[in-house]
């Protein structure tokens, strides 16, 4: 018989307060914009003033851009990526979110990240 140790289940706030750390960590060591930041147990929410800040992010960490619905002549595009690999292996899901009006201009490799345009 071989003894494993047991791991209690994590509650959402160590999820949460584990996750938040891990961007904040990420944020400073990349020098990425991150006004907003808004910590749950299953991604890590991050509010960018801009699409040029959603472009550093995807730049860095690469990942997937996808554009919301336009309402009154704007629209969400939010970029899905994660942190680098943790110590433990573990990464942490980060949703980076910008609004963009229409007409304003987008960088080329924000545009090319576009998974439903």
């Amino acid at each position: 018989m071989i003894a494993q140790r047991i791991h209690p289940p994590r509650s959402d706030d160590a999820k949460t307060s584990d996750n938040r750390l891990a961007v904040e960590t990420t944020v400073a060591y990349l020098a990425l914009p991150a006004p907003t930041l808004v910590a749950r147990p299953d991604a890590v929410h991050v509010i960018v003033a801009d699409s040029d800040d959603l472009g550093r992010w995807l730049y860095h960490l690469g990942g997937e851009v996808h554009r919301g619905p336009h309402t009154d002549d704007a629209a969400l595009w939010t970029l899905r990526t994660e942190t680098p690999v943790r110590g433990d292996g573990s990464k942490v899901a980060v949703r980076v979110h910008a609004t963009v009006v229409d007409g304003d201009a987008v960088l080329v490799d924000v545009r090319r990240a576009v998974a439903n345009v």
